[in-house]
């Protein structure tokens, strides 16, 4: 990675974020410096930059819609969002695997930022990029949202709500579907984890598994057994079913 561009309508941030990058890695040219989304996007496809570090908070248009102004083959780039409260977006970026940063940003997360797009795949970013698209859409609903799987030859986009259970499988990670099809994804259980947050209906019932709880059928008390709807099951641990059912209730 040798180059990027600066969006970010205000000054100050431009000025801290050259900075700070000059200062954890040196080696990469900043390109072009942006005001606004308008400016940021001509100047994406007149330089096609390596890297592109874009605010979300914008007058006249979110950072949110910068791919709307590219089709597929345009998106080259690697893309950093910056933001300094939107929770909403957060849960988006999280679910789609994209990555930000916090204002303020802190110097270790944004070499550990840099470090991690160079490491992914144009092939996985476009995937990600896709699912952001639809997980921040208007017209779509918490049922509609989707999740990147990474698997070992493809890249799926599941619905949350398709999702029965996840069992972990080493540093691997099988994801069972409400179709009865198994897929074995590249991300441990943690991963997964950490992207359902945002969905009540996700639970971590043992160490290694988290249940859909909308999927729950019945709860097998001697043997720590949750049954589905599918009737697969999955463990319980005993010190998960107070929660368990406090959640259950909650829910329905």
């Amino acid at each position: 990675m040798k180059n990027c561009i600066l969006i970010d309508d205000e000054n100050k941030s431009r000025i801290l974020l050259r900075n700070m990058l000059a200062e954890v890695n040196p080696s990469i040219q900043i390109l072009a410096e942006c005001d606004d989304l308008g400016s940021g996007v001509k100047a994406i496809k007149k330089y096609k930059p390596d890297l592109v570090f874009c605010d979300i908070e914008m007058p006249g248009h979110s950072g949110l819609e910068i791919l709307d102004f590219f089709n597929e083959e345009e998106i080259t780039f690697d893309l950093v969002f910056v933001t300094g409260y939107s929770e909403y977006a957060i849960q988006a970026f999280k679910l789609s695997a994209i990555d930000y940063l916090l204002k303020p940003i802190n110097p270790l997360h944004l070499q550990d930022t840099i470090t991690k797009v160079i490491k992914k795949s144009i092939k996985e970013k476009k995937a990600e990029y896709q699912s952001l698209q639809q997980n921040l859409s208007p017209q779509s609903d918490s049922n509609d949202k989707c999740i990147v799987v990474n698997l070992s030859s493809s890249t799926r986009f599941i619905k949350v709500k398709d999702i029965v259970y996840l069992e972990a499988e080493g540093s691997y990670c099988k994801i069972f579907l409400r179709n009865n099809e198994t897929l074995i994804a590249s991300k441990n259980l943690k991963y997964f984890e950490e992207r359902l947050t945002p969905f009540q209906q996700f639970y971590r019932s043992h160490k290694s598994y988290i249940i859909n709880l909308k999927e729950v059928k019945e709860y097998q008390k001697t043997e720590q057994t949750v049954v589905f709807e599918n009737k697969q099951t999955a463990l319980m641990s005993s010190d998960k079913s107070e929660l368990f059912y406090e959640k259950m209730e909650a829910l329905f």
